[in-house]
């Protein structure tokens, strides 16, 4: 698709659409918008706007489908996938201002929100009123909604309530020509025609903008426990997991971490965290309700599972300081890699119980390839961040080298009946990898659902496919 640039004289009508204070332009002010947290990626717009409301971006929008000027939208830049890059230039569609709590609905257990919302800022507010949203990123703490809704994002919290798109009942949406709808309705039930909410939730902004977004809530449990485990091999912790589930028990959060990934999350958090010798794995296992009662059997129940299978101690959080702490660790472990070295993260998923089997193999791969890889992630859900290290390797292996042992751990992911991205999404930097998952003829039916929302493909061109 051939784009038009953008011209100062258009410049200067979204100055008079949106306000002139909300306009950025100079490659120095544009800077913090060329990026996200995809590797050292780096993509600059031609000009950033910061609409307020939904007719703002409506007008945007109908401008730039009518004079073919690319339109990426953007969140708080927290992506791993590199959703977020305004890699064909144009205009970067900042929803920052979009970052109001319009109605929390306590007799319906649902709230009405804009897409700036930072999730920790929701799930707070909701608190408040003795409610619960509980899909929780690593990033909570600074991630958007609307990119939570671009990627459908989990978290620790998803083996047990679910994925954002859990909790979408209904979502007010610019399309691409700049008309305005509602995919769905704010009830727990729809059986309405094509379900375009659910279509919209993990589309990374190529088919429309989320101006609004009504969640279901659920009533906040009052309890929770935290259990920290320790194995002498990766294969035992993983194997734990599904021990876990096959016993009965429900975790609210089961995460699996290797050591250094721990290590790691200490030395930039400059905080005392003693590995102890021989440990080659952790399992952090969380359980919540309102029953204490039911909770301490349950607790007492995984207790069992994990020494069954092996592990060398547990360790029991006694305060709510603690219980932060080791969450606070485990939320870091991301940001603490990129901050320790180059690397690339997979975003792997498979059925819970190959857990096992795709930690073997990834280390295999690694082991063929010469590279160095930091796994950790969601395992009550099968979900593997399988962080790849650049260490001393040659910028030629790695910039094209790579490749190769990416796809077999992806081909190994669909062999296990998994698939190459559980929350990250696919964006900018998987998408080359798309077609080992799914043929071509699946690949042409999603091109067209495409077209059909976006003909001018002027919506986050260059991501997906």
């Amino acid at each position: 698709m051939q784009y038009n640039a953008v011209t100062e004289d258009q410049i200067k009508l979204f100055e008079v659409l949106i306000g002139k204070s909300y306009v950025i332009k100079g490659k120095e002010d544009m800077q913090p918008y060329a990026k996200d947290n995809t590797e050292d990626l780096e993509y600059y717009p031609e000009v950033v706007l910061r609409p307020g409301n939904t007719l703002e971006v409506s007008g945007i929008l109908r401008y730039c489908n009518e004079h073919l000027i690319p339109v990426t939208a953007r969140g708080a830049g927290t992506g791993l996938s590199g959703g977020a890059l305004p890699v064909s230039g144009g205009v970067s569609l900042s929803m920052d201002r979009f970052n109001r709590i319009i109605h929390i609905d306590e007799r319906n257990f649902q709230v009405n929100v804009e897409p700036g919302v930072i999730n920790e800022t929701l799930q707070n507010a909701v608190k408040e009123k003795g409610l619960f949203y509980p899909p929780d990123p690593a990033s909570k703490g600074s991630c958007f909604l609307g990119g939570n809704i671009a990627h459908s994002s989990g978290g620790p919290k998803a083996v047990k309530y679910g994925t954002t798109r859990d909790y979408v009942l209904n979502l007010e949406v610019v399309l691409a020509n700049g008309d305005i709808i509602e995919t769905g309705a704010n009830t727990l039930k729809y059986s309405t025609g094509y379900n375009l909410t659910h279509l919209m939730i993990g589309s990374e902004g190529t088919l429309g903008i989320v101006t609004r977004i009504v969640f279901k809530l659920i009533p906040m449990p009052q309890n929770t426990f935290l259990m920290l485990a320790t194995f002498p091999s990766p294969e035992q912790a993983c194997e734990a997991v599904n021990g876990i589930f096959l016993a009965g028990a429900n975790p609210s959060a089961c995460e699996f971490i290797e050591p250094e990934g721990f290590k790691l999350a200490a030395a930039m958090l400059n905080v005392n965290f003693k590995i102890a010798t021989g440990v080659e794995a952790y399992l952090l296992i969380e359980v919540d309700g309102n029953d204490l009662a039911s909770l301490m059997t349950e607790c007492e129940n995984i207790n069992e599972v994990l020494n069954a299978h092996g592990t060398l101690d547990v360790l029991f959080a006694e305060t709510a300081e603690q219980k932060e702490y080791f969450w606070k660790l485990r939320r870091s472990i991301g940001e603490a890699t990129k901050h320790n070295n180059v690397y690339k993260e997979e975003d792997t998923v498979v059925p819970r119980a190959e857990l096992p089997e795709l930690f073997k193999g990834v280390k295999e791969i690694g082991k063929r390839y010469g590279f160095r890889t930091v796994c950790y992630g969601h395992a009550g859900d099968g979900n593997l961040h399988v962080n790849i290290l650049k260490d001393n390797l040659s910028n030629e292996f790695w910039n094209t080298g790579l490749d190769a042992a990416i796809i077999e751990i992806f081909e190994l992911c669909k062999k296990l009946k998994g698939t190459i991205s559980g929350e990250h999404g696919i964006g900018l930097v998987q998408k080359k990898f798309m077609p080992v998952m799914m043929p071509p003829h699946h690949l042409e039916l999603m091109r067209k659902i495409k077209e059909a929302f976006d003909p001018n493909f002027i919506l986050n061109p260059g991501k997906i496919f």
